[in-house]
């Protein structure tokens, strides 16, 4: 068997395959920038998020059986050129669910207490107590949308915070929204009350540029938007009118359209916390989806049992 690591991975992942009697395993590091190549006869290629699995890219993978995906979104990968040629797709959702999720209330923390503005105005010598006033997350509405591995490990933390939380999610039931102690609403219901809203939901086209001027306009004013899932979710320059307005009162983004992104206008905006795609980047979650998709792939290719594929 011949396995492509294309980016960097956890050490203990590339030994679950180097373990392998047999295996050749080709690293991130061994490729000397020519992929395409190497995947001629390639048994399994492993990626995380930079490397564009293309169809120009799949022409030349004669003999892949499956593509796995150190992580839980797969934009990056051609899933419909890779299944036409018969090869899996799989990822690893929920490996990294702790992380995103703590991340998550970092942001809405640095919303709430000014945290950002804090820390550099106090490195540059000065002393704005009054204006750095914040106000706190008891009592206020997380509105979730998107109530998957990750949308649930934010309620957990937000009912600990003494939030209330009202999610929405056309897969998930009222029995197991009720079981986490959230409350099951439609769309219109979550943006009028949420006081915080936070996106953890998938990019599809349904769910391209949801978060645009009509959805803000159904939002209450002041409302402080969280974006850790996918940039193209958010409709850039109708959020940037809305926070000029006051309507959306703050926004923390993780996940850009373009990334890295350049010049853009989000960045001219005060009200707003911006970190470089960074909320599943921890040594515990990079280790376990990792090692997750290491044994999903050697799983598949001795004994056929694919996990998590995707459709």
């Amino acid at each position: 068997m011949k396995i492509i690591i294309a980016e960097k991975t956890s050490p203990a992942a590339i030994k679950m395959f180097r373990d392998e009697a047999g295996w050749n395993v080709i690293t991130a590091e061994q490729l000397n920038g020519d992929l395409a190549a190497q995947l001629a006869d390639a048994d399994a290629l492993v990626v995380r998020s930079a490397v564009d699995v293309n169809s120009k890219l799949l022409e030349s993978a004669n003999q892949l059986r499956v593509i796995g995906r150190a992580g839980v979104g797969v934009d990056n990968i051609d899933v419909a050129a890779a299944t036409k040629k018969g090869v899996v797709v799989m990822n690893t959702p929920g490996a990294n669910a702790v992380a995103v999720a703590e991340h998550t209330f970092g942001l809405m923390l640095s919303l709430a207490r000014h945290l950002t503005r804090a820390d550099s105005t106090t490195r540059a010598g000065k002393w704005e107590k009054k204006s750095l006033q914040g106000t706190e997350l008891r009592g206020k509405t997380l509105g979730i949308i998107g109530f998957g591995r990750v949308g649930i490990e934010v309620a957990k933390r937000a009912r600990a915070f003494d939030m209330r939380v009202m999610a929405n999610d056309p897969f998930v039931s009222q029995e197991v929204a009720h079981d986490f102690g959230v409350t099951l609403a439609n769309l219109e219901e979550v943006y009028a009350s949420a006081d915080y809203l936070s996106l953890h939901l998938g990019l599809t086209p349904q769910t391209e540029g949801m978060i645009n001027q009509s959805a803000i306009g159904k939002m209450k004013k002041g409302v402080r938007i969280i974006n850790c899932a996918r940039g193209e979710l958010i409709n850039d320059a109708a959020l940037v009118e809305a926070l000029k307005s006051g309507q959306v009162g703050g926004a923390a983004i993780d996940v850009f359209t373009t990334e890295p992104p350049k010049d853009s206008a989000l960045f001219a905006c005060e009200n707003v916390v911006a970190t470089p795609h960074i909320a599943g980047s921890t040594n515990e979650a990079q280790e376990a989806v990792g090692t997750q998709i290491a044994q999903q792939v050697i799983d598949f290719l001795k004994s056929g049992v694919a996990r998590n594929a995707v459709k």
